[in-house]
C-alpha cells in the first residue's frame, strides 16, 4: 500500500472512529452531569477520545501536506473534529470534492469535478 493511500485510509477509520468517541463521551457526560449517577463514562471515553482527536488532527496535518490541500480546507478538516459528529460531514465533503482521491486519481476531461469520489 502506498504511503498517500494508507494515510487517506487513515484518515477515514479516525474519522469515523472521532465521531463514535464522541457519541460515547456524550453518553459519558449525560450520565455524570444530568443523570448524576456514574462518572465512569467520561473517565473511559474522555481519553479515548481525545487520543483520537490528536490522531484525527495528526491525520488531516499529513493530508494537507501529502494531497496539497488549500489552507482552509486543512482549516476546515481541523474544525471538524471541535463539533460533534462533523469529521463525518467533512470527510463526505472532501470525498466529493476530490480532497481524498488517490495520487493520480484525475477526473477524466469532459467530466464535472463533482464526479470526482
Amino acid at each position: 500500500m502506498k504511503p498517500r493511500t494508507a494515510v487517506i485510509r487513515a484518515f477515514h477509520i479516525l474519522a469515523v472512529a472521532e465521531a463514535c468517541s464522541w457519541a460515547a463521551l456524550l453518553a459519558g457526560m449525560y450520565f455524570k452531569w444530568i443523570a448524576g449517577t456514574s462518572e465512569l463514562g467520561v473517565q473511559v471515553a474522555g481519553p479515548i477520545h481525545g487520543a483520537l482527536f490528536i490522531g484525527y488532527g495528526v491525520a488531516a496535518l499529513m493530508l494537507w501536506r501529502v494531497q496539497r490541500w488549500p489552507f482552509m480546507v486543512a482549516v476546515l478538516a481541523g474544525f471538524s473534529a471541535v463539533f460533534p459528529f462533523a469529521t463525518l460531514l467533512f470527510e463526505r465533503w472532501a470525498g466529493r470534492r476530490g480532497y481524498l482521491g488517490a495520487a493520480g486519481a484525475e477526473v477524466p476531461a469532459g467530466e464535472p469535478e463533482s464526479s470526482r469520489v
